[in-house]
């Protein structure tokens, strides 16, 4: 039986856009890394909503990545993350 493959698609590393840049550092990186850095950015920031830990209150340089918005959840961080992605 062959080995399982690692889902390809998931670690190719992907263009970033300046915006995510600023926070996560240069790419192109793997969607995985990107989500890895972005959740050590906003522990070492404190930007998780102390009364609901499933979202995130952005700052200067996450507000640009989740389009303006002042807090977002976790699963619309991921959507909002990928239009960053090419």
């Amino acid at each position: 039986m062959p080995a399982k493959k690692a889902n390809s698609a998931f670690m190719k590393p992907l263009k970033l856009s300046a915006d995510l840049e600023a926070v996560v550092g240069k790419g192109p990186m793997p969607r995985s890394e990107v989500v890895k850095k972005l959740w050590a950015y906003i522990k070492k920031n404190n930007l998780q909503n102390p009364k609901n830990k499933r979202n995130i209150i952005s700052d200067a340089k996450l507000k640009p990545v989740f389009g303006g918005k002042g807090e977002v959840n976790m699963f619309e961080m991921t959507k909002l993350v990928s239009k960053h992605l090419s």
